[in-house]
């Protein structure tokens, strides 16, 4: 068994039929054939069954298939980092969850600003969107707020970058001097979304304090909950990082911090076998 043999296999997989795949690959049939029941016979198990016209994998195909995936997926990384090799600048591919703070996120690549050795490329997406890029190796590091699910097989090397307080903050006419379990109930307040962690904390805060609160909005999206708080929809609750520049020039103020409320701040990786040195510098900076 060979590359070789895991490309044409790989290649029937995609296709389901040897007609389709021979053509593709620019080969006979009888061949391309051949090829395949020589890799059969090297793991000792059937790797397609004939259903009419079409080859489906077996049981024993799929488990070949996700070993021959990942194989190629190491050797595509180790061509890359080869080819990287002695070159000035050196890519960086950043996920970032489309509702995390942009202030963080800023925070976090600061160190690479103005390198002229680095490129960064970031994009933002879901959670399952961009570990499923992770795990396919188009993304370096994930930058979220939410832990991912850890199974046995788990890949994903989850490291805590950081953490902020999460406050209640509003414009200075809507604070007024008082306590803030009564603003808690009085005013209007606007909420992250339900299905999120700090939501969660947030709610059992309220249940704690026996607070009906009354929700004027809520969001899923950091910049929103920002836009939100700036129009005066109502005392917003969020880390001060996400209006650090509305706090700085008072357009915000601060009325007071949650107690027990944090947000918490992650970059996933995967384990690779070349992983890229410079998310190295970035989780072990000062």
């Amino acid at each position: 068994m060979n590359l070789h043999h895991l490309r044409l296999f790989r290649a029937v997989a995609a296709d389901g039929t040897l007609t389709g795949a021979a053509r593709r690959l620019n080969l006979s049939q009888s061949a391309l054939s051949t090829q395949i029941k020589g890799l059969e016979a090297s793991l000792g198990h059937d790797l397609f069954e004939r259903r009419g016209r079409s080859l489906v994998l077996t049981e024993a195909g799929r488990i070949a298939l996700d070993h021959a995936d990942a194989i190629f997926r190491t050797a595509e990384d180790l061509a890359a980092v080869m080819r990287e090799t002695g070159n000035v600048r050196r890519a960086l591919r950043v996920g970032a969850l489309a509702t995390l703070s942009r202030n963080f996120q800023m925070e976090f690549l600061r160190p690479l600003v103005g390198r002229r050795d680095v490129e960064v490329i970031l994009r933002s997406g879901s959670q399952a969107e961009l570990l499923r890029d992770l795990d396919a190796l188009a993304l370096d590091v994930v930058l979220t707020n939410m832990a991912p699910p850890r199974e046995a097989d788990t890949l994903w090397l989850v490291h805590q970058i950081g953490e902020q307080p999460v406050s209640l903050i509003g414009t200075p006419k809507r604070v007024a001097r008082r306590k803030m379990q009564v603003l808690l109930r009085d005013e209007g307040l606007v909420l992250p979304a339900k299905d999120s962690a700090l939501r969660g904390a947030f709610d059992a805060l309220m249940a704690r304090y026996g607070v009906s609160p009354h929700i004027a909005a809520e969001a899923d999206d950091m910049a929103m909950l920002r836009l939100l708080a700036r129009e005066d929809a109502g005392l917003a609750v969020i880390p001060p990082i996400v209006v650090r520049d509305e706090l700085t020039s008072g357009l915000l103020v601060e009325v007071a911090q949650l107690d027990g409320i944090r947000e918490h701040f992650l970059a996933v990786t995967r384990e690779r076998r070349f992983p890229n040195p410079v998310v190295a510098e970035l989780l072990t900076k000062p």
